[in-house]
């Protein structure tokens, strides 16, 4: 079999989707990837992802021509070969037919696009590099604002994180089928067929159409060599040049009229739209974003905000449950829970203050002292037990009035054990808190009177060193006139000593 029987093979060249590969007992369908699968069918043309959130198709145009803008500039401040910041815009305008404008920010997924192109093309540059050359172009078309750089603060970590999250997702949109056939080389070799490559205004006019041709959506829905002769044609027509038309020269690449017709219009509309500004897209596209979120939760039942919604009549809410589990109300339709619902009514109120405790349990509670005292009433049949009972009573109970035992077991509250221990408990913690008190006082009355005893101890040691002070100086007065005294008696007697001399 020779090579080319091999390479004209049909099975080689273009595979059956059908078939697959077998491993092990279970079947697996094929991937298979070309240059070809990048092209983009005409359904995904006409209804985009963009389109279906609500962007019309002027404003998704303006968006894809400032996207390529943006990665042309910032890959001329980079310094990256054509062939890179074309593979970047390609890579644009695939993303954005599988995902839409509103839901994923354009000027993240050109940093993304741009940053995995330079890899592609074997000129990788820096992610900080790639922000901060985007910085600067936003500060250059604000022209007010004074051009500060980047700071190297948590919002550049955050921009850096979702460049790095935008490549991975622009990989798995596109399949990992990145690669890009560019119609640079063969606008060259095309001209060369023609005898044209001499005419350098040809050559360079075709170069510029083409790579103008690159924000519009043409990469996507032709192939390559369609594209570089509809360059030539349309510089060929630009400059006046003739091209041999009989046969027209485009048949001998496989091109048609209507394919050169269509991709020359829409490059041509590029230069009759007016510039996209930059600040209108971004709110039109923040509007449409907002009105999507508030439909999204609208249909989850959801307030704008994201919190739930009350509902009025039916429906649960989650937002509706009570804050405390104590006012939770279950009904409950048990014979125990009738009666003890009318026996609270017949009860009188308690006028006892709140200290703090569930006015439920303090009912519950008087309840339970009120049935401990009928019984008390009850049991006592002699008449100095009723009188001690009513003194001790304040007199509102008696043993004619309060019901037997046995109707008071029926009447009794099947919540009174765990009510009494709860007034145990209550009385157990009053107790210690009655003991901390005394302790507290104790404490503080055995601290004054260390306090005094101390001040005495001052006192009296302040008393002693006055009185010592006193001695002293007393002392030191006595002996001051003792050495007076002396010096007077010594003066008298060398004065004496002289008037004898003298007499003598």
């Amino acid at each position: 079999m020779s090579l080319i029987s091999i390479i004209s093979s049909p099975n080689l060249i273009k595979p059956s989707l059908n078939e697959g590969i077998l491993i092990g007992d279970k079947h697996y369908s094929e991937v298979y990837l070309a240059i070809d699968s990048s092209i983009v069918p005409e359904e995904r043309l006409s209804s985009t992802p963009s389109m279906l959130d609500g962007l019309d198709l002027e404003t998704e145009t303006d968006l894809r021509i400032l996207g390529c803008e943006l990665i042309q500039s910032a890959g001329i401040l980079l310094r990256l070969p054509q062939v890179a910041m074309a593979t970047a815009q390609v890579l644009f305008h695939r993303f954005y037919y599988s995902k839409s404008f509103i839901k994923h920010n354009f000027e993240i997924v050109a940093m993304a696009c741009i940053n995995l192109a330079s890899k592609i093309e074997e000129c990788p540059r820096r992610v900080r590099d790639v922000i901060n050359v985007f910085h600067h172009l936003k500060q250059s078309r604000d022209r007010r604002r004074s051009r500060i750089p980047l700071a190297l603060d948590q919002g550049y970590i955050n921009t850096k994180g979702q460049v790095i999250k935008a490549e991975r997702r622009v990989l798995k949109e596109l399949g990992f089928c990145v690669h890009v056939k560019h119609p640079h080389k063969i606008v060259v070799m095309y001209l060369q067929v023609l005898e044209c490559e001499k005419n350098q205004m040809l050559v360079q006019t075709a170069w510029n159409y083409m790579n103008d041709a690159l924000r519009t959506n043409v990469f996507v829905r032709f192939e390559a060599e369609t594209i570089a002769c509809a360059c030539i044609y349309l510089a060929a027509r630009a400059l006046q040049i003739p091209l041999p038309t009989q046969p027209a020269w485009y048949l001998l690449f496989g091109a048609t009229e209507e394919d050169l017709n269509d991709i020359c219009i829409t490059t041509l509309k590029l230069y009759s739209r007016k510039k996209p500004n930059y600040e209108k897209l971004e709110r039109e596209v923040e509007k449409k974003r907002l009105f999507l979120e508030e439909a999204k939760n609208k249909s989850k039942g959801l307030n704008p905000n994201g919190t739930p919604a009350l509902s009025g009549t039916g429906g649960f809410s989650p937002a509706s449950k009570p804050c405390s589990p104590r006012e939770v109300k279950v009904e409950d339709n048990s014979p125990v829970s009738k009666v003890q619902k009318e026996y609270e009514e017949k009860q009188p109120v308690s006028k006892i203050p709140s200290n703090g405790v569930n006015k439920d349990v303090k009912e519950a509670l008087q309840n339970g002292q009120k049935h401990s005292k009928s019984r008390s009433s009850s049991r006592s049949r002699s008449p100095h037990r009723q009188v001690t009972s009513r003194g001790s009573h304040s007199g509102t109970y008696s043993s004619h009035s309060s019901p037997s035992p046995r109707q008071h077991k029926a009447q009794r509250s099947p919540l009174l054990p765990h009510l009494k221990a709860e007034h145990r408990s209550s009385e157990t913690s009053r107790h210690s808190i009655k003991r901390r008190r005394s302790r507290s006082r104790s404490r503080s009355v055995s601290q004054d009177r260390g306090r005094d005893r101390d001040y005495q101890k001052r006192k009296h040691e302040h008393r002693s060193s006055s009185s010592r002070g006193h001695h002293r100086d007393r002392q030191e007065r006595s002996r001051s006139r003792e050495r007076g005294q002396r010096s007077k008696h010594h003066s008298r007697s060398h004065s004496s000593h002289g008037h004898s001399r003298h007499r003598r």
